[in-house]
């Protein structure tokens, strides 16, 4: 059964919502990276409160998710480590550099669908991947690349990619799961992966050296941005088609690229404009070659 026509337009235009408010997400990251906060301690300050109060809406709407409380697991798991991951190479590197590595889309859609899936790879799928190669390599400074090895934030920069691209999979494969508990869902995996982070040795601020004002200006960056950011974005991958949405989520590149160059927070050199519409280039040939997402989601959520 297809999706009602209101509701439809309902999806697209809150995950446009979504992935604008994901697209401008470096400005108040970087102002917090600049107060001494890094990934990990501003995600637990972020993800922490609200996770907290959301357990008690997760527990009333126990019944709706209780006969798939392991899709509801991986989706936080997933979805909070694609977060966390994102909001780390945010705050520690350049803007373009890691939106780019982070849409990579095709590369991570066709491998999980041929591994997972068992999908046949055609030709226009072998083309995106061609295409988001080259523009990695653009992206990552052409043949002088080969002399050097990722930097760990060009790495949580592609997990984060992978796993967002996970996420939007099990949202889509679990439509019977209330928008609240998967919310929340993420809300909770976020903390858990920032406080293994810490525990594993990530950088932690001087607590009692941060103002009111940046903790206040914390919290409501998690109440509120990322609330928003996040309802907005699993409501739209679960009623909309995998390859649809991906298409629209490709206005936060858009929205990060253009908003960092024009509030002089970075320059396009060339080679990151040619990666920049290479890499775009591959993701709308994958977002647009996706002719049964719905077999992909019923597949997932019987595994």
């Amino acid at each position: 059964m297809s999706a009602r026509p209101d509701n439809t337009r309902r999806a697209v235009a809150l995950l446009f919502f979504s992935a604008t408010l994901w697209g401008l997400s470096w400005w108040p990251l970087k102002a917090f990276a600049a107060q001494g906060l890094a990934g990990a301690s501003l995600s637990l300050l972020s993800y922490g409160p609200v996770a907290l109060l959301g357990l008690l809406l997760l527990w009333r709407e126990r019944t709706a998710w209780r006969s798939q409380p392991g899709m509801l697991l991986w989706l936080g798991l997933v979805g909070g480590s694609a977060n966390v991951a994102f909001v780390t190479a945010l705050m520690r590197g350049e803007v373009v550099r890691v939106m780019l590595l982070f849409y990579l889309s095709p590369v991570w859609s066709v491998l999980g669908g041929r591994l997972f899936l068992s999908e046949a790879i055609g030709r226009r799928r072998l083309l995106a991947v061609a295409l988001a190669l080259v523009g990695l390599g653009a992206v990552l400074g052409g043949t002088a690349a080969l002399d050097h090895a990722l930097s760990a934030t060009d790495w949580l920069a592609l997990v984060s990619g992978m796993a967002f691209a996970g996420n939007n999979l099990l949202a889509r494969a679990t439509p019977g799961i209330p928008m609240a508990s998967k919310t929340v869902a993420v809300f909770l995996g976020g903390a858990l992966t920032a406080a293994l982070m810490l525990g594993l040795g990530a950088p932690v601020p001087a607590w009692g050296a941060l103002s009111t004002g940046t903790l206040l200006g914390v919290l409501a960056y998690g109440f509120i941005w990322l609330g928003l950011a996040m309802v907005t974005w699993q409501y739209g991958v679960t009623h909309l088609e995998t390859g649809r949405a991906a298409v629209i989520l490709i206005t936060e590149l858009v929205v990060a690229v253009s908003s960092s160059v024009l509030m002089g927070e970075e320059q396009l050199a060339p080679r990151l404009v040619l990666g920049a519409l290479l890499i775009g280039v591959a993701a709308l040939l994958e977002a647009t070659d996706n002719p049964r997402p719905a077999e992909a989601g019923k597949r997932l959520a019987t595994e």
